[in-house]
C-alpha cells in the first residue's frame, strides 16, 4: 500500500476545517489542520505536506500573503484557495502567485478529492533519447526535485512505458538514432492524444521544419540543446501545474508551442 498524500486544511473557521479532514482522512488521505496563515507557514516548514487547501480570507496573513511564504519554503508545494466570494481579480492574482485553483465555498469535494488522487501521479516524466548520459543528466537532475523518471533509449519501447505507467509529460528528442522522433510523437499523440510532449533538439535551424511539424503534431513545445535545465524544469512544472488545475476546472491547453 503506497504512502497516503498529506493534506494540510488552514481556515480560521474551525468547524470546517474538521469537516473536510474527517471526509480526508475516511477517504484514506493524512489530514492536518491549521487556523491561522502564520501556523499553515510553520506546518509546511515541518510536516512537509502534499497539497494545502486553504482559505483566502483569515485573520493576520490571508491566503495570498501566506501563498508567497509557503511558495519561498516549497516551491512545488500545490496550494488550492478558498473563498466565500471571488472576483476575476482575485483569481488572477492567487493565479500570478502560484495558486493552482481558487474554489468557491461551499467546496465541491468530490472534486477536491479526485484532485488530490491526482497528486502523487503527477510527478512521473519519461525522457526518450538515444543519449544514454544525456538520458541520466536529465533523471538525475529531475529526481533531485522529487519526480519519478523513466529513461529510454529505443523508440520502440516508449509506448510501453505509458502503457506501464502514468507520466506526467514526455521529454522527446527529435533526432533518435536511425529514427525519427516525430514518428515517436505520433504514435503518442493516436493513444495518447492529451498527453503533454515537450521536444529537445540540438538541431535548431536544421530541424526548423521538423520542428514545425511537431507542433502541427500536437508538441506542446520545443526546447534546444544543449538544454537549459531551469528552462526545462520550468516548463515541466507548468504542466503540471495546469494538467492539476485543469481537474479543478481550470482551462489547459496541451499546445503551448514556442517558450
Amino acid at each position: 500500500m503506497g504512502e497516503k498524500t498529506r493534506v494540510l486544511v488552514v481556515d480560521d473557521d474551525r468547524s470546517m476545517v474538521k469537516t473536510i479532514c474527517d471526509i480526508l482522512k475516511v477517504k484514506g488521505l493524512e489530514a492536518t489542520e491549521a487556523y491561522s496563515g502564520e501556523e499553515a507557514v510553520e506546518k509546511v516548514r515541518s510536516d512537509n505536506p502534499d497539497c494545502v487547501l486553504m482559505d483566502m480570507k483569515m485573520p493576520g496573513i490571508n491566503g495570498i500573503e501566506t501563498l508567497l511564504m509557503m511558495k519561498e519554503i516549497s516551491p512545488r508545494l500545490p496550494v488550492v484557495l478558498i473563498s466565500a466570494y471571488t472576483t476575476e481579480a482575485m483569481e488572477a492574482d492567487a493565479k500570478k502567485n502560484g495558486a493552482y485553483a481558487v474554489l468557491t465555498k461551499p467546496v465541491d469535494i468530490q472534486m477536491v478529492l479526485l484532485f488530490l488522487s491526482h497528486i502523487r501521479k503527477e510527478g512521473s516524466i519519461l525522457i526518450v533519447d538515444d543519449d544514454p548520459g544525456f538520458c541520466k543528466t536529465l533523471k538525475d537532475i529531475f529526481q533531485l526535485r522529487g519526480y519519478r523518471v523513466a529513461t529510454e533509449i529505443d523508440p520502440a519501447k516508449v509506448l510501453g512505458h505509458m502503457e506501464n505507467d502514468y507520466k506526467l509529460t514526455v521529454v522527446l528528442d527529435l533526432k533518435l538514432g536511425n529514427a525519427n522522433g516525430l514518428d515517436v510523437l505520433r504514435e503518442i499523440r493516436a493513444k495518447y492524444p492529451s498527453k503533454p510532449v515537450v521536444l529537445v533538439t540540438g538541431y535548431g535551424e536544421e530541424m526548423a521544419d521538423s520542428i514545425e511539424k511537431g507542433y502541427r503534431i500536437g508538441a506542446y513545445t520545443c526546447l534546444y540543446k544543449p538544454i537549459e535545465v531551469e528552462s526545462l524544469i520550468t516548463t515541466v512544472e507548468e504542466i503540471q501545474r495546469n494538467k492539476l488545475g485543469a481537474v479543478l476546472g481550470e482551462p489547459f491547453d496541451t499546445r503551448r508551442r514556442g517558450v
